[in-house]
């Protein structure tokens, strides 16, 4: 009775996880939608740029923020070194008069920095953006229009990957996916996250900034707080290069889900329906229930084998599950295109047990090093 229980539990919250949240937010959205209301608006805008030793990107990323179309005289520039060893800052000091550089006496991670540009910004809206992310002309002005919306506090990119040969990529079904629930999530209430490669906030969301926390998980957070609301703007694209070593994308996965635990087990009270209503629901199933993914997987495969002889229902389910592993370990072995979604979910659920093993023995990410991403070709600027 027991394995039957723990087993029927398992394979019901992992089909949650992934399907029953956003068929929930499907069905929720038919009666329940918030529009952005977007606007033509010129706030100051201070652009952040936080780098670590990024002397060989540096320089194109400037060059890509000062094309901007946005009025060069409400727009500030900010690079944030987090102390770093190479010629970036040397760059950057090349830039005087059009950009500002704030350097970290000694390393304190990404966050870190960050908030040091904010502490010396003077816009009204802060868009944060990654060294290896190129924008299109009209990147700043295009997010920019979300704040016409007085409930916006912060607002996500779409992430574009890049290819070799300058066509746009990426995981396939699986990005699609997730871009799918984040437009139910922007239609029903707020997001749960930001692409941290390219987001803005309205300064009070700031205020509060942490500097040992996730800051593209940690803003959300914190215009929730405010009675804001974190927004999706399909408009709005970083775009960049795929990890070259997909052994280095993994452990990327790992230290970004070890960094959103931490985040998560500091604001839990957020997950009280009663204080925070919608949205407490949406970051116990977006977030906590994708993270307990790989757990469920493993009790319902233990279990399965225990009731392999109870009936031909079991023996079916667990020939299916071993089935999702062979293709999983064959996609993984391969690298075939047509079992790549299982491949790519093992690899994910793999990467969320590490890191809450990493979590559990008290590892807390706080000092980071740039993912070694290709440059984005010329092409990539434009839509």
């Amino acid at each position: 009775m027991m394995a039957e229980i723990t087993f029927w539990s398992s394979v019901a919250l992992v089909l949650y996880a992934y399907l029953g949240y956003p068929s929930a937010l499907m069905a929720l959205s038919v009666f329940r939608n918030r529009p952005v209301k977007k606007g033509r608006v010129l706030p100051r805008v201070s652009f952040i740029i936080a780098a670590r030793n990024e002397g060989a990107r540096i320089r194109e990323k400037i060059e890509n923020t000062l094309s901007q179309d946005y009025p060069f005289e409400r727009l500030e520039v900010i690079v944030a070194s987090d102390c770093s060893s190479d010629g970036t800052d040397g760059i950057v000091s090349s830039y005087s008069g059009r950009v500002r550089l704030v350097r970290a006496p000694e390393r304190g991670g990404k966050e870190a920095v960050q908030q040091l540009a904010i502490e010396v910004a003077s816009g009204d809206v802060l868009v944060f953006s990654d060294v290896a992310t190129a924008l299109a002309p009209d990147g700043i002005s295009s997010i920019v229009r979300n704040f016409a919306d007085p409930t916006v506090g912060c607002v996500s990119s779409v992430d574009r990957f890049i290819d070799p040969d300058g066509r746009i990529t990426g995981e396939g079904a699986y990005v699609r996916y997730e871009m799918f629930l984040r437009v139910l999530e922007t239609r029903v209430n707020s997001l749960v996250g930001l692409s941290g490669s390219f987001f803005a906030a309205r300064r009070e969301v700031c205020r509060h900034w942490a500097r040992d926390r996730q800051s593209d998980f940690n803003t959300v957070l914190n215009a929730v707080e405010t009675g804001l609301r974190g927004v999706l703007d399909l408009e709005s694209a970083g775009y960049y290069r795929n990890i070259v070593d997909d052994r280095r994308e993994f452990q990327r996965k790992v230290r970004t889900v070890v960094r959103g635990i931490s985040v998560l087990a500091v604001n839990v009270r957020m997950l009280n329906p009663v204080r925070y209503g919608l949205f407490s629901w949406q970051l116990l199933s977006h977030k906590l229930c994708r993270w307990l993914v790989p757990f469920f997987m493993i009790l319902a495969c233990l279990s399965n084998a225990v009731l392999v002889t109870h009936s031909t229902l079991y023996l079916g389910a667990f020939l299916v599950q071993l089935g999702f592993y062979a293709a999983a370990l064959g996609g993984i072995w391969t690298g075939s295109r047509v079992l790549r979604i299982p491949a790519f979910l093992l690899l994910v659920n793999l990467a969320i047990l590490t890191a809450w093993f990493r979590y559990a023995r008290g590892e807390r990410i706080t000092s980071w090093n740039p993912s070694e991403r290709m440059r984005a070709l010329p092409e990539a600027s434009s839509r």
